[in-house]
C-alpha cells in the first residue's frame, strides 16, 4: 500500500474517476448553554418541561447540571441545515424557559456557590439514575464549576465515496473499515498536533467572572475589568487550559492513538483500576452512593480529550465495545468554545474553516504519535491558551522552536490548497474564500474571538457577564421573533411529547432493583 503526500492525494482525487468525492462530509453539533436568570445568575428551575424528557428527547437534553442543556443536531450533508436543526432547537427551548435565557459564553456566568449548580435529573429509571449518579461522581472528585463549562462539540464523518476512492488510490486491498479507523486515528493525531491553531483562531474564553476560582490560588497574570472580570490580555480559550475543562488526575494515562487497539486498551485500563485519588468516595454498592465506582475513570465519557473517535453504541454497550465491533464511525472534535459572537453558538465559516482542517488532517501524512511528542502538544495547546496572541510565543514543532505566525502560515498554505479542492468537489467558493478570512486572523489577532471580546473589555471597561447578558437578550428576542427554518413547533411538541412516553416505557420495563442493574453493567463493561 502506497502512503502518499498532501499534494499526491490532493492530485490524485482531482482525476476525473474521483471528482466529487471529497463532497459528501457529514455533521451534527452538539451546542451545551447554561440557562441564566435576567441578572445573569445560573437558573435555579428544573429542566424547562415543554422541551421534552431530558432522558429520551434525542435533540433536547442537559448535560451535567439541570441548567446546562444540550441541544444535539441529527447528521446532515447540508451545513446550512445543520446550523438551522440548532437555530430551531434553541429557539423552541427558549419559548418554554419564561425570563429565563441562553447564555452565550463557555465560562460560566456568576455563580456565588457550587451548591447553585444542581446535578442533572433524568427520572426514576435505572439509566437515568445512573447519569445523575456519574454527576454526583464527577461532583465528588473535581467540584461541581468545572462541570458549568460549556463549550460545542463538532461530529464529523467522510463519505463512503472517499473512503472507497482512498483506498483505490492507495492500493489497500484489506477490510475497508480497517482502513477507514486507521485513517480516522491519523486525523487525530494530526489534529492534536496542530490543535493550537483552534485555539488561537476560535477561542472565546479568555475572561473569567471572579466568582468562578471560589477562592482558588492562580498564578495567572490577569488583569481586572468591571467588578470581578478577570482577563488575560494575550489568552485565547481558558476553558481549554488549567483552569477550565480539564482534569490533572488524568495526565498519568496514556491514552494513545496509534492504532484502534492501543486507544482502547488506555481507555478500558483506566474505567477498570482503582484510583488512589478516589476509591475512598462512597460508591454505588453504598447506602448514600457519591460515585458510580472508585476507579480512574467511572465510565469513559469521564476521559477529557479534545477529540475521540466514535461508534453509535446499541443498547447496554459502551462506547470503546462499540469502537471493537465495528470500528471508528465519525470523530467528535470537542475543543470549541462557544461562539459569543453568534445566536447558534457557532458560526457558518467556523463549520466551512473545520471541513478544510479535518480534511487536511486526514489527507495529510500522520506518523504515530508517541507519548512524550503528545505531552508537547499539551504543552504548545497550553501556551496558546494562555498567551496565543503575544507575537513572541516560541511553540514546539517536532522538537524545534518556532513562531506561531511561521508555523500557521506553513498550515494555511496547505489549507488553500485544501480549500480549492474541496470547492472544485462542491462546485463553490465558500471554502477558499474562508480560509482567505482565516489567513488574516494570523497576522492580526485583534480579529480572533479572543482578541475581538478582550478589546470589548477594555472600550466598555464593564463586566464580561454584563456584555454576555447583552448578548443572551438579543440573541432571545432574534430567536424567538424568528420562524423555522428546518422543524416546525408542531414537530418539536411532538417530539417532546413522545419523549415523555419513552422515558415512563423505560421506568416501567426496569426489571432490575439499581444496585443489580450497576452491577450487571459493570461486569459487561
Amino acid at each position: 500500500m502506497t502512503t502518499l503526500t498532501l499534494s499526491d492525494a490532493l492530485n490524485a482525487l482531482s482525476q476525473p474517476e474521483f471528482v466529487g468525492a471529497l463532497s459528501g462530509i457529514k455533521r451534527g453539533i452538539e451546542r451545551e448553554a447554561l440557562r441564566i436568570n435576567p441578572d445573569g445568575r445560573i437558573a435555579q428551575t428544573g429542566h424547562p418541561k415543554g422541551s421534552g424528557h431530558a432522558l429520551t428527547n434525542p435533540h433536547i437534553t442537559t448535560d451535567y447540571s439541570e441548567a446546562l442543556l444540550e441541544f444535539i443536531t441529527p447528521v446532515s450533508v447540508n451545513a446550512e441545515e445543520t446550523l438551522g436543526q440548532l437555530r430551531d432547537l434553541q429557539k423552541f427551548t427558549l419559548a418554554q424557559m419564561g425570563d429565563e435565557m441562553l447564555w452565550p459564553m463557555s465560562m460560566p456566568c456568576y455563580i456565588t456557590s457550587q451548591e447553585d449548580i444542581g446535578l442533572a435529573q433524568f427520572g426514576e429509571s435505572n439509566i437515568g439514575k445512573m447519569k445523575t449518579l456519574y454527576r454526583q461522581g464527577l461532583k465528588s472528585r473535581y467540584g461541581s464549576m468545572m462541570q458549568a463549562i460549556a463549550g460545542v462539540h463538532f461530529n464529523m464523518s467522510f463519505s463512503d465515496t472517499l473512503w472507497t476512492s482512498l483506498a483505490k488510490i492507495e492500493g489497500y486491498e484489506g477490510p475497508l473499515q480497517a482502513f477507514i479507523s486507521d485513517r480516522y486515528l491519523g486525523l487525530i493525531r494530526n489534529f492534536k498536533r496542530e490543535l493550537w491553531l483552534i485555539s488561537y483562531l476560535f477561542g472565546a474564553s479568555p475572561s473569567i467572572c471572579k466568582s468562578f476560582l471560589q477562592g482558588r490560588e492562580t498564578n495567572l497574570p490577569f488583569n481586572k475589568v468591571g467588578k470581578g472580570t478577570l482577563y488575560l490580555e494575550h489568552g485565547t480559550a481558558l476553558r481549554l487550559g488549567n483552569l477550565g475543562y480539564t482534569n490533572s488526575a488524568q495526565s498519568s494515562l496514556k491514552v494513545t492513538y496509534n492504532s484502534l487497539c492501543d486507544y482502547v486498551k488506555g481507555l478500558q485500563s483506566a474505567i477498570r483500576t482503582k484510583s488512589e485519588l478516589y476509591s475512598s468516595i462512597p460508591d454505588y454498592r453504598s447506602e448514600e452512593p457519591m460515585q458510580l465506582n472508585g476507579n480512574i475513570l467511572q465510565i469513559e465519557n469521564e476521559f477529557y480529550s479534545p477529540i475521540r473517535p466514535k461508534r453509535n453504541t446499541k443498547a447496554g454497550e459502551t462506547p470503546t465495545q462499540a469502537l471493537m465491533r465495528d470500528g471508528i464511525e465519525y470523530i467528535e472534535v470537542r475543543a470549541l468554545d462557544v461562539n459569543p459572537f453568534v445566536q447558534e453558538g457557532i458560526s457558518i465559516e467556523q463549520i466551512h474553516f473545520l471541513d478544510v482542517f479535518l480534511t487536511y488532517c486526514l489527507l495529510k501524512d500522520s506518523p504515530e504519535l508517541e507519548w512524550e511528542e503528545q505531552q508537547a502538544t499539551q504543552r504548545n495547546l497550553q501556551c496558546v491558551v494562555n498567551e496565543g496572541r503575544d507575537q513572541s510565543i516560541l511553540l514546539d514543532d517536532a522538537g524545534n522552536p518556532v513562531s506561531l505566525s511561521e508555523w500557521a502560515t506553513r498550515i494555511f498554505a496547505d489549507l488553500e490548497v485544501v480549500a480549492k479542492a474541496l470547492d472544485s468537489a462542491y462546485q463553490s467558493s465558500v471554502y477558499s474564500k474562508t480560509i482567505a478570512t482565516m489567513k488574516d486572523w494570523v497576522d492580526d489577532s485583534s480579529l480572533t474571538y479572543s482578541g475581538r471580546f478582550v478589546q470589548m473589555l477594555k472600550d466598555k471597561q464593564m463586566d464580561g457577564g454584563a456584555i454576555a447578558i447583552d448578548f443572551a437578550k438579543q440573541y432571545k428576542q432574534q430567536q424567538l421573533a424568528g420562524l423555522y427554518s428546518v422543524y416546525s413547533e408542531k414537530m418539536l411538541n411532538e417530539l417532546a411529547d413522545t419523549s415523555f412516553t419513552k422515558a415512563k416505557e423505560i421506568e416501567e420495563n426496569d426489571e432490575k432493583s439499581f444496585k443489580a442493574f450497576l452491577q450487571d453493567y459493570f461486569e459487561k463493561a
